[in-house]
């Protein structure tokens, strides 16, 4: 029988041969553990950086669509100039009504919202009707946002628009007319309102069509009614009406003020016309209408008027528009904001 001692060295032989290999395989296992946890870390940072990207892409993708939908529905005189049909003078921004062979011009800076202009429009309305249907007068309108600018609102851009879009149809002259009819008072921005702007166009024959509400609603012209008010501005104009007959300020002189009848003889003397006494000239010669002071005339309905160069007439848009006689007050300007 062998000596116990020999088989006791080689159990404990076996046992360290165990052992490494348990140290072998733990090592083995923990490396593997650490390789595994690597890849899971690698992972991890792609995904986070990879999150990271997306975000930065969706981010610019968010910014990329606010910017293209910046100013969309903004009726505010931004976009391209677009100058209603017919616009004529430098830079195409005046609406001219009248017959283009007339002797005289007269250019007429103003403001839908402008209280002054509404008083010049009513006293001078049946006269200046009269001129251009005879032919011997010419008007450039140029459009004004004084009032916008000075009591805030957007009332005068968009009747400017408006009348712009009236022009596109050939009824310039008598939704102009109407508006200054109608005009609300210069604190309240009524005009601002297309839903107002297109119920006055119902007065204007023809006038309210699918055409001119898309017109009106989308500040189509509003670009140049912003041009318009630039010229204005760089006119060095000092408030509105601005009047002038053939370039020279007539409307500003309160030494020797204008009156229809004067105006009249003007153009008429342009035109070499023998003057003819006016029932207005002779009612305001009469004691009683000088004693009064008070408006003797009024415009009338259906009153004729040349629209653009077209020659397209339409109505006034009103009857029992106070129009005051010759002389009876001094109408004064709205001054600029600057």
């Amino acid at each position: 029988m062998p000596p116990c001692f020999v088989w006791r060295n080689v159990s404990e032989k076996n046992d360290g041969a165990n052992r490494d290999v348990t140290k072998r395989s733990a090592r083995e296992r923990l490396q593997a553990e650490r390789e595994q946890q690597k890849k899971k870390d690698k992972r991890r940072r792609a995904l986070v950086v990879g999150g990271a990207v997306v975000g930065v892409l969706g981010l610019a993708a968010v910014v990329g669509v606010i910017a293209a939908n910046t100013g969309k529905g903004d009726k505010t005189a931004k976009g391209p100039v677009a100058a209603p049909s017919g616009a004529t003078g430098k830079d195409a921004l005046a609406i001219q009504t009248g017959k283009d062979g007339a002797k005289s011009t007269l250019t007429v800076w103003e403001d839908f919202r402008c209280p002054a202009c509404k008083a010049f429009e009513d006293n001078y309305r049946d006269t200046l009707h009269d001129l251009e249907n005879r032919g011997l007068l010419k008007i450039e309108y140029h459009l004004v946002t004084l009032i916008d600018g000075n009591m805030r609102g957007t009332g005068s851009l968009n009747a400017a628009n408006a009348a712009a879009c009236a022009q596109d149809a050939g009824k310039f002259g008598a939704y102009h007319d109407v508006l200054f009819v109608n005009q609300p008072q210069e604190t309240d921005d009524a005009y601002s309102k297309n839903a107002k702007l297109l119920e006055l166009s119902g007065k204007v024959g023809g006038l309210d069509t699918p055409a001119f509400r898309s017109c009106v609603e989308n500040g189509t012209h509003n670009s140049w009614v912003a041009k318009s008010h630039e010229a204005f501005r760089a006119g060095k104009f000092k408030g509105t009406p601005t009047v002038l007959l053939d370039g020279k300020d007539i409307f500003g002189d309160q030494a020797n003020p204008l009156t229809p009848q004067k105006l009249k003889e003007k153009v008429e003397a342009n035109a070499g016309v023998t003057p003819k006494p006016s029932a207005s000239a002779s009612a305001s010669a009469s004691p009683s209408a000088s004693s009064s002071g008070k408006s003797g005339s009024t415009a009338k309905s259906g009153t004729t008027r040349s629209s653009g160069s077209s020659g397209t007439s339409g109505s006034s848009g009103s009857s029992g528009a106070s129009v005051s006689s010759p002389g009876s007050k001094t109408v004064s300007k709205e001054t600029t904001e600057d």
